[in-house]
């Protein structure tokens, strides 16, 4: 039986935040300005649950404020081709699940990031999903500019918000929080609609929470695949809505090194500081299905050693060493928690690990 393989980029692949990054490089204060719509993002996908809107969107939420510090499609190409991160043993890894099967990139970055990384690691780029990006095709009114300018100084000015962990409305945030929050809503739906700017907020479709299910779709699509033959691979909360879709399909969903709300949609967590061990899942996945890896997750102390011995005469360098792989359920997801989001910000930085 045919299989196919699906991952997110940033987090299983690569170690960046290609948005993030690109802000705190362009802008002053650029990462404190990511941080705070991040997590306002989150606020808008997982507490409002605000009807049509996805999580991810924050990578259209700040493009008026790149526009207006000058920032150009051609200051992005530049700095994504030469700041790409892999993950250890990710470039290998993706080479060999695309031999053994159908394999996709679905992921939330902006394309020339996506671009650039599939000809670092010699993926095919015409198997992946991102946000299209066309920066350059829009002009901003010189008033404009200087009032996104005064927006983002004020941005920065506002209190982060803070979202519990068993928040369930915006009722159980703090003042503060609440603040933040309402003063962004205005900017963001009220302010933004009625300049030149907010044509961004319209046109730009980031891929992530519900898009990259139906990216997920598409995919199976073009290679006439069932749902229930896929593995998807995420690590945040952009991957919540593809991981449900392929678990409640019969597929497989994994968490790798993920945070809070992908162990909390996926049936696999996996820790692990390389990637390699997405090969070794993928190798399970092709030749016996879902239940054969769950299994190993299962029986993961008793299992491992045979796996990576078999896994080495295959792909030489593999090891299971420092890695976990745990079957989540109600019962341990708590304890999964903390030790997944260690490994996360092990493997891609303490800034980076904190964004939703």
């Amino acid at each position: 039986m045919e299989r196919q393989f699906n991952t997110d980029c940033e987090g299983p692949i690569s170690k960046n935040d290609n948005a993030y990054e690109l802000t705190q490089r362009f802008i002053e204060r650029g990462g404190e300005f990511f941080a705070k719509i991040s997590k306002y993002d989150d606020l808008l996908a997982d507490i409002d649950k605000m009807q049509g809107y996805k999580a991810g969107n924050t990578l259209k939420l700040i493009l008026p404020f790149l526009k207006a510090y000058d920032v150009t499609e051609s200051d992005i190409k530049r700095f994504s081709s030469q700041n790409i991160l892999v993950v250890p043993g990710a470039d290998i890894a993706l080479k060999y699940i695309n031999k053994i099967m159908p394999a996709f990139i679905i992921s939330t970055s902006y394309r020339p990031y996506i671009d650039a990384l599939c000809e670092l690691v010699d993926f095919p780029v015409d198997n992946t999903f991102c946000t299209e990006l066309n920066l350059d095709n829009y002009l901003l009114p010189h008033d404009e500019e200087i009032y996104l300018k005064e927006l983002y100084e004020e941005i920065l000015l506002l209190p982060d918000i803070e979202i519990p962990s068993s928040a369930k409305s915006r009722g159980n945030l703090d003042d503060d929080s609440l603040k933040c929050a309402e003063r962004l809503d205005q900017i963001f739906w009220y302010e933004l609609p009625q300049m030149v700017a907010g044509k961004m907020l319209e046109d730009v479709n980031p891929i992530g929470g519900f898009e990259k299910a139906n990216a997920i779709i598409q995919s199976c699509e073009i290679t006439e695949m069932k749902l229930s033959n896929v593995m998807y691979v995420g690590d945040s909360i952009t991957d919540v809505e593809a991981m449900k879709l392929v678990s409640e399909s019969g597929g497989i969903s994994i968490s790798f090194n993920g945070n809070r709300y992908a162990l909390q949609s996926s049936d696999i967590a996996c820790m692990s500081p390389n990637a390699l061990i997405l090969a070794g899942l993928a190798h399970i996945f092709n030749e016996s299905g879902s239940e054969a890896i769950q299994d190993l997750a299962r029986d993961w102390e008793q299992s491992r050693e045979k796996f990576g011995h078999d896994m080495q005469e295959i792909m030489s360098g593999f090891s299971t060493d420092e890695i976990e792989l745990c079957l989540i359920d109600q019962l341990n997801i708590n304890e999964l928690i903390p030790q997944s989001e260690k490994f996360r910000k092990t493997v891609r930085g303490e800034s980076i690990a904190r964004l939703g």
